[in-house]
């Protein structure tokens, strides 16, 4: 089997599962952010895309702290680029593995004192002004949408988590593994 054959099987899986979490049991037919966000979670399988802000020596972030100085270096593009991936970034961890949140702010790392869905929700509209400026404005609505949605965001994916885990206690799905 092929690697885009898994990614395929992987989208698949959490589009079905997303689009029914969403707009099913939370009521939310937003096929936009049902998109992005099973998107989000396809991506995220690969660690690589979870660390994939990288320091001026190339060693990828792993605090938010860190990514946000970075975004603040770069300019356009590349700086929406970041605050987009520290949005993402928050949100996954926030709804899908919220158990790793206190680990990740342990008082002897820079993101001790952030408040992650603050700053979650921050990024993704600093993400949405500076898709504006580049004149993209459906990706800066999208944005904007997961600022003010990100609770309720978190929430759908800890749902989706929740339902993927029951499928595979009952043997109805595959073994989501981060690569």
């Amino acid at each position: 089997m092929h690697a885009d054959d898994d990614s395929t099987k992987m989208h698949r899986f959490f589009a079905g599962i997303t689009e029914q979490t969403f707009q099913a049991k939370l009521g939310v037919p937003d096929t936009d952010l049902i998109d992005y966000l099973t998107g989000l979670l396809t991506r995220f399988i690969h660690s690589e895309m979870v660390f994939k802000v990288r320091s001026l020596t190339g060693k990828p972030l792993t605090e938010v702290a860190d990514m946000l100085v970075e975004a603040e270096a770069r300019i356009g593009q590349a700086k929406q680029s970041v605050h987009q991936h520290v949005g993402d970034f928050l949100l996954f961890w926030s709804g899908v593995y919220p158990e790793s949140l206190a680990r990740m702010q342990k008082a002897d790392r820079k993101d001790h004192l952030l408040n992650y869905w603050g700053v979650g929700k921050m990024a993704y509209a600093k993400a949405s002004e500076l898709s504006a400026e580049e004149h993209s404005d459906q990706e800066a609505e999208l944005l904007h949408k997961l600022s003010h949605e990100f609770e309720l965001c978190a929430y759908g994916l800890g749902e989706v988590r929740r339902e993927w885990e029951r499928r595979d206690q009952e043997g109805d799905s595959r073994q989501i593994i981060v690569m």
